[in-house]
C-alpha cells in the first residue's frame, strides 16, 4: 500500500526538475554552439541565475522556431505572404506555403480592435491586436488539422526602448510566435518601410535592444534611412550642414547613407539570426542569412519581365536571403478579391457569384 502511495505522489507530484542546461549550451560570450558569428554578452550562468524557478514550455513557439530553423537551412529558400486573418493562414498552408508572416501595417490597416484604420501599427496605443493575430492563426492551423507552420511577426520598432522591445519579444513567444522581426526606427517617428525619412535609433540602442531579445526568440532585424545625432558609428555620415528637419533630427549624407547603413548592419549581425540588409555584409559575416520583403509597393511587371520574376526568388536565396515574404499580401488579396466580386456581381448579378463558385470547386479537384 505504501509503496502504491509512493507512486501516485511520484506521478501526480514529480519532484522540479534539474535546472535545463542543455537549453543553453552553446549560448554565452563565446557564441552559440553550431550557429557561426552569433555574440551573447553573457554566460549561460546569467541566464539560469535570473530565470524563474517554474519551467514553462512554449509549446508552439519552440516548436515553430526549431521548424522554422530547419527549413532555413534546408529550403533554397522559404517563401511567405502576409496573413491578415487566421483563416488566410489557413489557405496558405494548404496551398502549400512553409511559412506564414504577420504584417504589423495589416493590422493596423483592417485588424485591429480599435475599428478604425491607422497608417501604421506603432501609432496604436496598444500592441495586443499583433498579439492577439498570432494565436488565432495557429488556432486556425489546429482547427483544420493542418500542419502548425511557422509564423514570423512584425514587432514594428518594438514599441519603444529596450524594455518594451523585451516586452514585447515575451509577448510573441507566449502568442506562439516562431521568429519576430524588429526595426531599428525610432518608434515615435515611426514610417512605413518603403518610405524614406525614417529616423533610427542609435546604434548603441539597437545592440542593446537586439541583445535583450536573444535569450527570448530568433528574430530578424531591419536597418533604415535617416538618424538621431549621437550615433556613436559612423558620425561623420552624418549631414549636420543640410539642418535638422521638421522633427528635429539630422539627415544622412546622401553619398555615405547605404554605407551608413550597412555599418549598422554589421553592428547588428551578431545578434541577429536573420537580418534584413544587402550582401555587402557578408564580407565580414559570410554565413548571415537574410531576409527580403519581396515589396507590394513595388511594380513588378514594369520593372521586371515574367521570366524574370519567376527566377527572381530563387536567385535572391542563392545570395543568402533565405526567408522572403511579402508583407501586405493578405492585405491586398482581401480588398481586391471583394471588390472585384462586388463590381461583376453589380452588373451579372448571381453569374458573378457562380464564376467565383466554380474557382472554389475547381481548386478542390
Amino acid at each position: 500500500m505504501g509503496e502504491r502511495v509512493a507512486n501516485f505522489f511520484s506521478y501526480f507530484f514529480p519532484p522540479p526538475p534539474p535546472p535545463p542546461l542543455l537549453s543553453f549550451l552553446g549560448w554565452g560570450k563565446g557564441g552559440r554552439r553550431g550557429v557561426p558569428g552569433i555574440k551573447r554578452n553573457y554566460e549561460v550562468e546569467d541566464v539560469l541565475r535570473l530565470k524563474g524557478s517554474i519551467d514553462i514550455d512554449y509549446t508552439l513557439a519552440n516548436r515553430g522556431a526549431n521548424r522554422l530553423w530547419q527549413l532555413l537551412h534546408t529550403e533554397p529558400f522559404v517563401a511567405a505572404l502576409g496573413a491578415q486573418t487566421g483563416n488566410q493562414a489557413v489557405q496558405m498552408v494548404r496551398a502549400g506555403l512553409k511559412a506564414i508572416y504577420l504584417s504589423g501595417w495589416q493590422v493596423a490597416a483592417d485588424a485591429n480592435t480599435a475599428g478604425d484604420m491607422y497608417p501604421d501599427q506603432s501609432l496604436r496605443s496598444l500592441r495586443a491586436d499583433l498579439m492577439e493575430a498570432t494565436p488565432k492563426a495557429n488556432d486556425h492551423l489546429a482547427q483544420h488539422r493542418l500542419v502548425l507552420q511557422p509564423i514570423v511577426a512584425d514587432a514594428e520598432a518594438g514599441f519603444g526602448g529596450a524594455l518594451n522591445c523585451f516586452e514585447v519579444m515575451k509577448g510573441f513567444i507566449e502568442a506562439g510566435a516562431s521568429g519576430v522581426h524588429f526595426e531599428d526606427q525610432l518608434g515615435s517617428e515611426k514610417k512605413c518601410g518603403h518610405m524614406g525619412g525614417k529616423v533610427l535609433v542609435p546604434t548603441r540602442r539597437g545592440d542593446r535592444e537586439a541583445e535583450r531579445r536573444a535569450p527570448r526568440r530568433r528574430h530578424v532585424l531591419g536597418v533604415a534611412d535617416r538618424c538621431c545625432d549621437i550615433d556613436e558609428q559612423r558620425p561623420s555620415t552624418v549631414d549636420y550642414a543640410a539642418g535638422r528637419t521638421a522633427e528635429g533630427f539630422f539627415r544622412l549624407k546622401e553619398k555615405t547613407a547605404k554605407q551608413a547603413c550597412i555599418d549598422r548592419a554589421i553592428a547588428y549581425a551578431p545578434y541577429t539570426d536573420l537580418i534584413w540588409m544587402e550582401t555587402a555584409i557578408h564580407a565580414k559575416f559570410p554565413d548571415k542569412m537574410f531576409a527580403y520583403n519581396c515589396s507590394p509597393s513595388f511594380n513588378w511587371k514594369a520593372h521586371l519581365r515574367a521570366s524574370d520574376m519567376e527566377k527572381f526568388q530563387r536567385e535572391l536565396g542563392a545570395m543568402g536571403f533565405k526567408y522572403q515574404f511579402i508583407t501586405l499580401a493578405g492585405f491586398h488579396a482581401n480588398s481586391f478579391s471583394i471588390y472585384d466580386l462586388a463590381r461583376k456581381y453589380k452588373d451579372h448579378g448571381m453569374a458573378a457569384y457562380s464564376e467565383l463558385q466554380e474557382r472554389e470547386f475547381a481548386s478542390e479537384k
